[in-house]
């Protein structure tokens, strides 16, 4: 009998792990795909990191139980290396040096989540963003990319651009100025202690909820670089789809009821990202200066996005972080969907990503040094 029964688990155990290993082959495919074609892939590229855990616990299974099957999960893993490739940074963790090498060109993107807090006030929310503020001055970055950004001319409200200007010392900046109420403004932003001599601002189709693609052309020593900013389509969660999360993974009400609203969000999401996405791209390959990319894309690395963006451009994280890198402080520990790319005119110094419960974003830093 004890036969019997371990024949049988080891075929339901195979058949599991078939399965899984097929998901996870399609969902390293999803970068390679358009979702406004084959959506319900780029669906299963955003469980990567699921599939990807799945088949590694496999593969340690069947070393166990029965090591000729291991080969399974191997033979997957080599397939889907790439996509492995843009989720982990496989480096050795250096700490940070707060000093800049001669040379070195410092930049920040943060999604700063409107600084928390509009009305001028002490409440809580303003006493975050003053936090965020001191953060920000710490970094003494020589560019500044944040998304997300809100300011304004009405006195009842802050002033993020003349407070960042004048307390931060950033004296060029580029801002779009897109109206968000009456003398509010929100849109992602650039500031540069170096000469911004030229900016350009794309906007992306409507009716997508994102932010402008913006451009700083920046005059360093006797050289010029361009610096894009932009924050793509969201998948627009509200408090109640956070809920709707915890009560399927808690199994309080109905999976399928509440599954409706977060799975049209994701597939609306993935589908705008695309159209951007080639926008984008298209931007990048006609650009005649060295790149600097910010933004958060509201992606994951194993997706079309990111590939689409990045093309053969160095992603900072993986040049120079380790681990996962999360920059996402919701949902999974997982999301990485902020991100710095640089042209290979650079080269990359450091990387850090400042955990701090202050957005719901962390902040990422960066040294690069443009290659003569």
């Amino acid at each position: 009998m004890p036969v019997k029964i371990r024949r049988l688990t080891n075929k339901i155990l195979l058949a599991c792990n078939i399965i899984v290993v097929v998901f996870f082959l399609l969902a390293c495919l999803a970068p390679y795909l358009n979702p406004r074609q084959y959506w319900y892939i780029s669906l299963l590229g955003l469980g990567f990191a699921v599939f990807f855990a799945l088949v590694i616990l496999m593969f340690f299974l069947w070393l166990i139980l029965k090591p000729k099957y291991a080969l399974i999960s191997a033979v997957a893993l080599m397939i889907g290396w790439k996509s492995i490739s843009v989720f982990i940074a496989f480096n050795k963790p250096v700490p940070f040096k707060d000093e800049k090498q001669k040379g070195d060109i410092r930049i920040v993107t943060w999604n700063v989540a409107r600084f928390i807090e509009l009305s001028k006030n002490n409440n809580r929310g303003s006493q975050t963003r003053i936090k965020m503020m001191d953060l920000l001055k710490q970094q003494n970055a020589d560019i500044l990319c944040l998304e997300e950004f809100q300011t304004s001319t009405d006195p009842r409200y802050y002033d993020n651009i003349r407070f960042i200007q004048k307390n931060l010392n950033y004296p060029y900046y580029y801002f779009s100025f897109d109206e968000d109420g009456s003398r509010l403004y929100y849109s992602s932003i650039i500031f540069s202690r170096f000469p911004i001599i030229d900016t350009g601002v794309v906007y992306y189709p409507r009716p997508t909820i994102s932010e402008a693609l913006i451009h700083a052309d920046i005059k360093h020593q006797n050289d010029t670089f361009r610096v894009y900013a932009t924050h793509l389509q969201s998948v627009q969660f509200q408090k109640t789809d956070y809920k709707k999360f915890d009560e399927i993974t808690s199994r309080k009400d109905s999976i399928l009821e509440n599954s409706k609203t977060i799975f049209y969000k994701l597939r609306t999401g993935i589908y705008y990202r695309s159209i951007q996405a080639d926008i984008v791209n298209q931007l990048l390959q006609n650009c005649p200066y060295p790149v600097l990319f910010c933004g958060d894309l509201n992606d994951v690395p194993n997706s079309y996005t990111y590939f689409k963006i990045r093309q053969d451009m160095q992603d900072a994280f993986l040049k120079k972080g380790f681990g996962i890198g999360r920059t996402f402080s919701a949902l999974s520990p997982t999301l990485r969907i902020d991100y710095i790319f640089a042209s290979n005119d650079f080269n990359i110094r450091q990387y850090d990503r400042l955990v701090r419960n202050y957005s719901d974003h962390y902040m990422l830093v960066a040294d690069v040094k443009l290659i003569k």
